[in-house]
């Protein structure tokens, strides 16, 4: 019990990591999700310090994408995961808490981590947690108890419920906040979801002082989407939505922005490609629709999209930019559709 602390100790390191969580959460110049991240990292090292744990992180549930994947971690990066797998995943799919004391004689351990850093696991805590409606969203997972005794199933969770009960109403408000930058049919990003990207990463490479960098896009929508409505009814309009939307998602690469911008109309944003490139991608895109089949109950839907094409000008407003692209969207519906026009 050398590495045990003292109830006075504990506590005085409780009320300090607590007070750094009241300064950020009531800080209004703080931007809403790096100020999430600050208070997942404060959590995690909240719940590290109830267990006494040499090592935390906090795990999400990105259920849109189907991997779990640490939002903040003492003493180790960035992990993604498949959902399901691991203790993370087994404690989420159980819906429970686990303990393991010997992880690598435990066949849902992953040991990949450790033979890569060389870090020794002994014992691990995994405890899911839970939004207002009981619905499990997340995971904290507590590794190596250090009085090296092994974590307790009862004692160890009864004192991580305080750190996981917090998490779980900021994990909630911070899952309100991306499901509000989603699209709901499509699980494209939307509009505001647009201009938080636009912001927070597009508008900084266009802004690099250390090298020349640009940003395009090109916005698009369905030929004829009214007549696919009008001729198959709405629900076929809606397949037909989720079945353009899948192709963006895998014609586009990762650092990609894709949007549904309203309607049939979608727009995306390509760093780091010039005109010309854009306009390359908008055509494999193009073809890629128009070469596909949207299978809806017993139909088969075919649609082909146009496209306008437009390299942001910094000297103009996103609005602008984005009406550039608009005007060769429409000239490429005045000029017979199912076209690129730069």
């Amino acid at each position: 019990m050398g590495n045990a602390v003292s109830s006075d100790v504990l506590l005085e390191q409780i009320f300090s990591i607590t007070q750094n969580l009241y300064k950020e959460i009531s800080n209004p110049d703080n931007d809403t999700e790096d100020d999430h991240n600050k208070i997942y990292r404060l959590l995690t090292d909240l719940g590290r310090t109830l267990v006494n744990a040499d090592r935390a992180s906090f795990w999400k549930w990105d259920k849109r994408n189907h991997s779990l994947w640490t939002t903040a971690a003492v003493g180790a990066g960035r992990i993604t995961i498949p959902e399901g797998t691991g203790l993370v995943g087994k404690a989420l799919t159980e819906r429970r808490a686990i303990v393991t004391n010997d992880p690598y004689n435990n066949p849902d351990f992953n040991s990949d981590v450790d033979k890569k850093t060389g870090y020794v696991t002994k014992s691990i805590l995994v405890m899911p947690i839970s939004n207002c409606k009981g619905e499990f969203i997340g995971a904290y997972q507590a590794i190596n108890k250090l009085d090296g005794e092994g974590f307790d199933l009862e004692e160890d969770v009864r004192r991580l419920s305080l750190a996981a009960f917090i998490c779980g109403i900021t994990l909630e408000s911070d899952s309100f906040l991306d499901d509000s930058r989603h699209d709901k049919l499509t699980e494209l990003k939307n509009r505001m979801g647009f201009y938080s990207d636009y912001t927070k990463i597009f508008e900084k490479i266009l802004t690099d002082t250390e090298k020349d960098r640009c940003v395009s896009l090109f916005i698009c929508d369905i030929d004829h989407f009214k007549k696919v409505n009008d001729t198959y009814g709405h629900n076929a309009g809606d397949a037909v939505l989720k079945h353009v939307a899948e192709h963006f998602r895998i014609n586009s690469r990762i650092c990609d922005g894709v949007y549904r911008w309203g309607g049939e109309e979608f727009i995306v944003v390509l760093p780091d490609t010039d005109i010309t490139q854009a306009a390359d991608a908008a055509d494999r895109l193009r073809v890629c629709i128009m070469e596909s089949v949207c299978h809806f109950e017993e139909l088969d839907i075919k649609v082909t999209m146009s496209f306008g094409v437009t390299q942001l000008d910094m000297s103009k407003s996103i609005e602008d930019n984005i009406k550039d692209a608009d005007e060769k969207l429409y000239k490429a519906k005045e000029g017979g559709r199912n076209r690129v026009i730069v």
